[in-house]
C-alpha cells in the first residue's frame, strides 16, 4: 500500500469534500519528506551492517512499544515520531505471523528506493511503502 492510497481513502465531510487535507496522514507526508534522508541513511546502515534486510520504520504520534526511537517529534518540532525496527522484531512480537513472513519479504519494496512504514493511528495500523525524496 502507498501513502496516497490511505489519503485517497479518507472519509468525506458533509459537503462531500475529502478530509485528506486535514488528515493526520497529510502531516505524515510532510514529515516523511523532511525525514527522508535520515531514514534512508539508517535503512542503508541496517542492511550493510547485517542487522536486517528488511528495515521497518514505525510512524506514530503517541507512544508505541516497538523498535527504538529514531526521530522524536518533540525534539524536532514535527507532528510524527519515527521508531526503527525490523521484520525480525515484528515476527518475534507477533505483529507479523511467522507463516506470513515469506509473503511479507517477497512483497517488500526495494529498501534503497522505499521506506517501509508501519503507520500507527488511533483507528489501527497498516504497512505503507513511501518513496525516498
Amino acid at each position: 500500500m502507498n501513502l496516497e492510497d490511505l489519503l485517497n481513502n479518507q472519509p468525506s465531510d458533509e459537503d462531500g469534500q475529502s478530509s485528506a487535507e486535514s488528515s493526520p496522514l497529510q502531516s505524515l507526508k510532510v514529515d516523511l519528506d523532511f525525514y527522508s534522508d535520515s531514514i534512508k541513511e539508517v535503512s542503508t546502515e541496517m542492511i550493510i551492517e547485517g542487522y536486517t534486510l528488511y528495515p521497518i520504520f514505525i510512524a506514530h504520534q503517541h507512544e508505541v512499544r516497538i523498535g527504538e526511537v529514531l526521530l522524536d517529534k518533540s525534539d524536532l518540532g514535527t507532528n510524527w515520531s519515527i521508531n526503527v525496527s525490523s521484520v525480525e522484531e515484528f515476527v518475534d512480537r507477533g505483529i507479523i505471523k511467522e507463516e506470513k513472513r515469506a509473503y511479507f519479504e517477497k512483497h517488500f519494496k526495494k529498501a534503497e528506493n522505499f521506506m517501509c512504514l508501519f503507520v500507527v493511528v488511533p483507528e489501527g495500523a497498516n504497512f505503507v511503502f513511501y518513496p525516498y525524496k
